[in-house]
């Protein structure tokens, strides 16, 4: 039985902002959703308030043991004014996955969602129309008891924020060079590498920092055992076109399983591309393309959807990638997976859920 949500509405709602402002994480919302948890009474007290800043003890586990969990999707606003949400059950159940390798009690899934649609219904004027706009949904579940000694937190609370968001590529969409890392590593097998935990972000700072400092937008990493196997970019899933085949690495414990990798695998088979999820060396990638095999290469995630790649920089060379332009199944993709979250395209998946009106 999903636990009733109480309402308090803001009494001093904010001013909207302008579209070219918006930009990616910076504004938010009216509202938020909180629900707070202890082994009496379980996860408790659903409600929404207005956004607010929250207050936490100094030797909160969260601070010091690193106990927390997120989630990042979407909505969209259709040209007929429907808000659309994106496989929303999905990001809810990798949730629970990051929950239990983190040691934090598992959420009800009807609950987190009916908390999502009715958080988005009550902040819907948030959501943007504009081309390549949506609403972002950030929820997350962070250790709240007062104790320093290392074991699992008693307590946690889970939010729910919102943040309207510009068109990732406001000038559209355009390939990345992306730097391989070998000194630095984000993850191993056994380890978190396929929770949504904040440790991993964190992790992969230094080497994004560096990154950047030689021209790069983003890092390819690789595995951490044998630092040759490559596993994600950035933050994104990773995709190369060697052929007519298009490869992506397994999921082997170390990596994301992200959402829109698997839609994207879901659509290429569907046009019957061929598609092969295994392990895949840098030296593979490197040697298809100095065979020319080596077509594309792109990253997939919620926040940019796909991530053309123009540039790979390994060993002090640097490789162009498909000429350095955007390749032909990338916009593909990106075209077809954008056109069918707005509406604008018909969803033979099924993928999209329509959030009922208020």
């Amino acid at each position: 039985m999903i636990q009733t949500i109480s309402m308090e509405r803001t009494r001093a709602p904010k001013t909207k902002p302008e579209m070219d402002s918006l930009g990616f994480g910076n504004v938010f919302t009216d509202h938020m959703f909180l629900m707070d948890y202890e082994p009496v009474r379980g996860w408790h007290q659903p409600r929404i308030v207005p956004y607010q800043p929250i207050s936490l003890d100094p030797s909160a586990r969260v601070f010091h043991y690193g106990q927390s969990v997120f989630e990042g999707l979407k909505a969209y606003r259709t040209q007929d004014r429907k808000i659309l949400l994106f496989r929303p059950e999905m990001n809810i159940r990798r949730l629970n996955r990051s929950c239990e390798r983190l040691s934090i009690p598992p959420l009800d899934e009807e609950m987190v969602l009916e908390a999502l649609k009715q958080l988005i219904r009550t902040d819907r004027e948030w959501v943007p129309g504009e081309p390549g706009s949506s609403l972002y949904v950030r929820p997350f579940v962070i250790a709240t008891e007062p104790a320093l000694g290392v074991a699992p937190s008693r307590q946690y609370r889970f939010i729910i924020i919102l943040s309207p968001v510009g068109s990732y590529y406001s000038e559209g969409i355009h390939p990345v060079s992306i730097h391989v890392e070998s000194e630095y590593v984000r993850a191993v097998a056994g380890g978190v590498g396929h929770a949504k935990t904040a440790g991993n972000y964190a992790a992969s700072l230094k080497a994004q920092e560096e990154a950047s400092r030689n021209g790069c937008a983003q890092v390819l990493w690789l595995d951490g055992v044998h630092r040759k196997y490559v596993e994600e970019v950035g933050s994104m899933n990773v995709f190369f076109r060697i052929g007519d085949t298009v490869v992506t690495p397994s999921l082997t414990g170390s990596l994301l399983e992200g959402i829109v990798r698997d839609s994207v695998i879901r659509m290429l088979r569907h046009w019957d591309v061929a598609v092969e999820e295994r392990m895949i060396s840098i030296g593979e990638v490197v040697e298809a393309h100095r065979e020319g095999f080596l077509q594309e290469i792109f990253g997939t995630g919620t926040a940019a959807v796909i991530s053309p790649v123009g540039e790979l920089h390994w060993q002090g060379e640097k490789l162009a990638i498909g000429g350095g332009g955007t390749g032909e199944l990338s916009a593909k993709i990106y075209e077809t997976l954008t056109g069918i979250q707005t509406g604008r395209l018909p969803d033979p998946f099924q993928w999209m859920m329509e959030l009922p009106p208020a």
